[in-house]
């Protein structure tokens, strides 16, 4: 009987060593996992935030480059200033529009997964949440210059642009007065957009720094 009970207590203690060791592999198992996705996702928002670094560059090139073309320009609208005539054709290249689509494939994933609470540090977790929140305001200031260009800049180059006299040689901007206003608009809304532009730039240079550490 007593060998009967020992031989027992010895199959369950067997099986509580098994289930053990089991548990202990599986959580074991879904640590490594839980720290191969980490990786990997910070390494996915590394790339992110490069290609989105390097698109805004781009764009402060580009929106530098119609500042100054407008900066030359306007002076010379409603007056008889002969170089008029010549740099009309330079001001096509301020007509259009300079966007901003955040590559935040990464982040959206994390986000809807569930997987966003993998990031266990928080300096880190704070840094992505500011660094995607950033991006918010900065679509708004692009958004600002857009509406000059669709619901302004558009009405008048349907009903005050002579495109005819523009191929004959002639300036095509009638109505100079309203033209020029909406130029300096024009010119008020780059200027913000250049400066939420520069603050992409470096929220991606802050993020990036932090990413580097981990």
């Amino acid at each position: 009987m007593k060998r009967q009970l020992r031989y027992a207590i010895g199959e369950v203690l067997i099986v509580i060593v098994g289930i053990t060791i089991a548990f202990s592999m599986n959580k074991c198992s879904e640590s490594q996992k839980n720290k191969t996705d980490k990786e990997q996702y910070l390494e996915n928002l590394k790339q992110d935030i490069h290609v989105d670094k390097s698109n805004l560059e781009h764009n402060l090139a580009e929106i530098t480059a119609k500042i100054e073309t407008l900066h030359h320009i306007i002076p010379l609208i409603n007056t008889a200033a002969p170089e008029k005539l010549k740099t009309q054709h330079s001001l096509f290249s301020t007509f259009k529009l300079t966007e901003f689509y955040p590559k935040d494939i990464t982040y959206q994933t994390m986000i809807n997964s569930g997987d966003f609470k993998l990031i266990d540090d928080f300096t880190l977790k704070a840094a992505i949440e500011q660094h995607y929140s950033n991006y918010k305001t900065i679509l708004k200031d692009y958004y600002r210059q857009e509406t000059i260009h669709k619901e302004y800049l558009g009405e008048y180059l349907i009903h005050h642009a002579n495109y005819d006299r523009l191929r004959n040689g002639g300036f095509a901007f009638e109505n100079e007065g309203l033209f020029k206003n909406i130029l300096q608009s024009m010119t008020g809304s780059f200027q913000i957009k250049k400066e939420a532009t520069e603050r992409g730039i470096q929220s991606c240079d802050n993020l990036l720094n932090i990413l580097d550490r981990f």
